[in-house]
């Protein structure tokens, strides 16, 4: 099938890619310092391995693309604001209140920037089924290693920041949450997960 995805626009998105995997690296170190459960410091710190990958995958499908990873455009500017932001709110909570409420604020913000690092490699992927088939090789094997690594990602923190939350709510919580036990992989199974929880009390 010939290319028809809008070049400037995927252009735009891989930049942006790019940023938000660098601004994650920062969001997973900060939210480390943050991290209260050993099981939750644990997953953090293999997001953080991950991501420093996704980062180095990121560059290469800008370079496959000759553009250059350096590259600043008004959105990826954008990205960039809102991961040092999530620092910046995890660094306030640190400093002006109680260890377990920067716990807290430290899981929103990783729900926060994984939402969006899924949504970006999920149009990525969408992208790839509109590409050219001397592209499409080397980009269905650079979001191929990165898919189901980013499904745990988001689905998993999800499940963090709701079963602490309801732990600091004085009610009992799972933890490590249903969809880590479970090792859910799509949107289907971390509902299901989140359905059954009950059953893990």
């Amino acid at each position: 099938m010939a290319q028809t995805v809008n070049k400037k626009q995927l252009n735009e998105l891989v930049l942006q890619m790019i940023e938000t995997e660098l601004g994650g690296e920062q969001v997973y170190r900060t939210a480390l310092t943050c991290a209260l459960n050993d099981d939750l410091k644990k997953e953090r710190e293999g997001y953080l391995d991950e991501t420093l990958k996704h980062q180095e995958l990121a560059i290469s499908v800008a370079k496959h693309l000759d553009l250059d990873p350096n590259t600043m455009s008004p959105g990826r500017e954008v990205v960039k604001h809102l991961g040092e932001s999530f620092v910046k709110a995890m660094k306030m909570a640190k400093k002006n209140d109680t260890p377990e409420a920067a716990q807290l604020v430290a899981c929103e913000c990783v729900v926060l920037a994984e939402t969006k690092d899924h949504t970006n490699w999920e149009l990525f992927g969408k992208a790839l089924e509109n590409m050219s088939a001397t592209n499409k090789r080397f980009f269905k094997e650079v979001f191929d290693q990165v898919e189901q690594q980013e499904d745990h990602h988001l689905f998993h923190t999800r499940g963090w920041c709701r079963e602490l939350w309801i732990d600091s709510l004085g009610m009992p919580a799972v933890l490590p949450p249903p969809e880590e036990v479970k090792q859910v992989e799509t949107e289907i199974g971390a509902s299901r997960a989140k359905q059954q929880r009950d059953s893990y009390l």
